[in-house]
């Protein structure tokens, strides 16, 4: 009977491999982003990768459902892979810490979940790093956010622009003009149109409006609010409220965040057309692009929000941020430090007893947990010839070879012979001299 040859599996569509060397790069990028959120005083929590459905619908609507991975467990409960971070730890914040003194600033980093159709640096399995200060949404919290993000970015050597608005500005204007024309917009057409905003979705705005009885003419202050950017985006906007008899205290808001972040040095451009599309944002809002992306440029997204209250606590302000990590790592310039890495080598003889082998294989193991008190170390586990393990040795990038054989036996207890596979120089001694030099080679070369 001929057995038929085994199916290859794929990895799942949208979700990625990643080999030692990408790895390396990314937890690099995450040590400095813990260090940097460490060092401004934020503290870490972790979440569940899954949460009850309703956690996200509550945050996001029922729509949501068609961007998540959803299903029903074998207790019926209805449970969802999380699609995002900001509303598991606004969730574990109510359950877990709403009698902590405010505000609390933490930071988180996971894996997020959606079923979307996967494109360049955009995944169905993605990662996300993100902070958040509970209990403040002031301008010197929320400076202090975009500050820190600011602060990461400059300590991932990764140059990027920050644009900054403000929800509630546009919010106002928009109360405004259907007053004028006695109109009142629901919460969740008023919603809708701030999603329309954010996607510079002019038409169909105009077509949304124009069926509740306001002309496209009356929304063109509106639309010049959403292009005002720069340096005189405040001043211009003013005159736009003006003109409609209207004022906005996120307008002050603005001025007041800008004074803040001058002290911080955070450069930054006025952009009063952001709208985040998401309406739980409350007030200033952010974004951070990258040049160095093409399509997908946006890297981090924030602002001040309450969500607290849906998920049964009390309304509590909140300011954060989440970066997308696989953008951030997609353009991160990482020159990996080059590893000195030692494997030992025991070297049988051709007629050595099983007593003999299995005494050289101890001393092989000793010596290999001594070495790895101070160096990455590997041991053959093959019982190779030592041309073999060698060639294994170049491989695998050791910089220096430990070889335990029946001369090293003789030598003493302790004794081996040390080969730097670099100049190709040995030596046989004891063990601790060998570390000594391994640490003096290395210490030379690194001047």
């Amino acid at each position: 009977m001929v057995r038929s040859a085994a199916k290859k599996i794929e990895r799942v569509k949208g979700t990625r491999d990643f080999l030692p060397n990408e790895m390396r790069r990314r937890r690099e990028i995450e040590r400095i982003m813990r260090d940097v959120a460490t060092r401004w005083g934020y503290e870490e929590v972790q979440t569940p990768t899954f949460e009850h459905a309703e956690l996200f619908m509550l945050k996001s609507g029922e729509g949501i459902l068609e961007e998540m991975y959803e299903f029903y467990d074998r207790g019926g409960r209805h449970i969802a892979l999380r699609p995002e971070l900001t509303a598991p730890v606004m969730r574990m914040f109510v359950n877990e810490l709403k009698m902590a003194r405010k505000p609390l600033r933490l930071f988180y980093f996971g894996n997020c979940f959606r079923y979307e159709e996967p494109q360049h640096a955009r995944y169905r399995e993605f990662w996300q790093f993100g902070a958040e200060i509970i209990g403040a949404d002031t301008p010197e919290a929320q400076a202090e956010v975009i500050a820190l993000a600011h602060e990461m970015l400059k300590e991932l050597r990764i140059s990027a622009s920050i644009e900054i608005g403000h929800v509630g500005v546009l919010r106002d204007m928009l109360k405004c003009i259907c007053s004028a024309y006695g109109v009142s917009l629901s919460d969740a057409e008023e919603n809708r149109v701030m999603r329309l905003i954010d996607k510079g979705a002019r038409e169909q705005i105009e077509d949304f409006m124009r069926h509740k009885g306001i002309h496209e003419d009356a929304l063109n202050t509106l639309f010049q609010m959403t292009e005002l950017r720069g340096a005189n985006a405040l001043d211009n906007a003013y005159e736009l409220l003006e003109s409609l008899k209207s004022n906005s205290d996120g307008l002050r808001e603005l001025e007041a965040l800008s004074d803040v972040l001058a002290a911080y040095e955070v450069p930054f451009t006025l952009n009063l057309g952001i709208a985040r599309g998401l309406e739980y944002y409350t007030g200033t809002v952010f974004e951070i692009y990258a040049s160095q992306l093409e399509a997908q440029r946006q890297i981090c997204g924030g602002g001040s929000y309450r969500i607290a209250h849906i998920f049964g606590g009390y309304d509590v302000p909140s300011t954060g941020f989440a970066f997308g990590f696989d953008r951030i790592a997609e353009i991160f310039e990482y020159d990996a430090p080059p590893q000195l890495k030692v494997i030992v080598i025991p070297v049988y003889a051709k007629n050595a007893s099983p007593e003999r082998r299995k005494e050289l294989l101890k001393k092989a193991i000793r010596i290999a947990s001594r070495l790895r008190t101070d160096f990455i170390t590997i041991s053959d586990v093959l019982g190779r010839s030592l041309s073999a393990q060698l060639a294994y040795a170049d491989a695998t990038g050791a910089t220096f070879a430990v070889i335990i054989g029946e001369n090293e036996m003789k030598a003493g207890e302790g004794h081996v012979t040390l080969r730097n596979l670099i100049t190709g120089e040995q030596k046989t001694a004891h063990i601790n001299e060998c570390i000594s030099m391994i640490h003096a080679w290395s210490s030379n070369k690194n001047r």
